[in-house]
């Protein structure tokens, strides 16, 4: 009898109102982590819309206006070649934020496909895609991105396919350790005892119920790949000058630092820095959360 209520229940269950949704998400990050949440949506919003609010173009300097200090024109002053700091900070979100974004997505996708597939099949086709995962996790993802630059050439595409391509193994793996308990649980079973194929059963019952460790491991990951991509970017093999990028402007400010103009690598760093630690405790809590959660039910 406990069988034949699992399934219905897990199929029609009703979503949650928007308000309730809103209020177990504050309850589940606490105060410190809307905190953090305000952060990322500022730095999102600067991604966004900085090109538009940066007051001088993040690309064009003036030698007139080199190393200049924090004033009402400058912000927070300018760096060696004459640009405004603050607007080459509005334009680098961008780019910051986007080659993160484009390896979470990849790595979420591909990760979730892999693992769910490993974890519905079994038998040879999980031990072949565990060898496949293993032979990925000989390779350093920083290694791995530096070779596909190497042969492919500088670029925040190439590194960003690079880094996903290393971070799949990691997220797969967790995601099946997630998927490989719902896959024996008795909704399942009954699943399909009533003759619903392995894809569906799939996508609407095993998917849904790993979804909180999946949105977890991306927001992880989403702080490691701006740290990865900024350190490409401080070796000159992600985004290429005058383009704006945080890592690339810890590059460019090194001679500027020895000199006593340490502004824009401070400024660019502590961007970098308050973003990672704002998504990695944002996915601590959610991780912290859930897995109390579980170990409850």
């Amino acid at each position: 009898m406990a069988i034949k209520e699992k399934a219905p229940a897990a199929a029609l269950a009703a979503p949650a109102a928007p308000s309730n949704r809103l209020a177990a998400a504050r309850r589940r990050l606490g105060w410190t982590g809307m905190a953090c949440v305000g952060v990322v949506g500022a730095v999102v919003l600067a991604a966004v819309v900085g090109q538009f609010l940066a007051p001088y173009d993040p690309t064009v300097g003036s030698v007139t206006q080199r190393h200049l200090g924090s004033s009402a024109e400058h912000l927070l002053g300018t760096d060696q070649a004459g640009r405004d700091i603050f607007s080459r900070l509005l334009a680098g979100a961008r780019t910051s934020l986007l080659g993160p974004l484009i390896v979470v997505g990849a790595t979420a996708v591909a990760g979730s496909a892999l693992a769910l597939t490993a974890v519905w099949f079994g038998g040879k086709v999980d031990a072949f895609l565990g060898r496949v995962l293993d032979v990925l996790f000989a390779f350093p993802s920083l290694l791995l991105a530096i070779l596909a630059v190497a042969i492919f050439g500088p670029g925040l595409v190439t590194a960003s396919i690079a880094l996903a391509i290393a971070y799949i193994p990691y997220s797969a793996r967790v995601i099946r350790s997630v998927a490989l308990r719902e896959r024996s649980l008795p909704y399942v079973k009954a699943a399909e005892l009533q003759g619903i194929n392995g894809f569906t059963i799939t996508v609407r019952h095993i998917l849904p119920n790993v979804w909180t460790q999946i949105l977890t491991g991306s927001t992880i990951n989403f702080g490691y790949a701006i740290v990865d991509l900024a350190a490409l970017s401080f070796l000159g093999l992600g985004i290429q000058p005058p383009e704006a990028d945080w890592g690339l402007m810890i590059s460019n400010g090194q001679e500027s630092l020895q000199q006593g103009f340490p502004e824009q690598s401070l400024y660019a760093g502590l961007c970098i820095v308050v973003t990672v630690a704002a998504m990695a405790y944002i996915g601590e809590r959610l991780g912290g959360r859930a897995a109390a959660g579980r170990s409850k039910s």
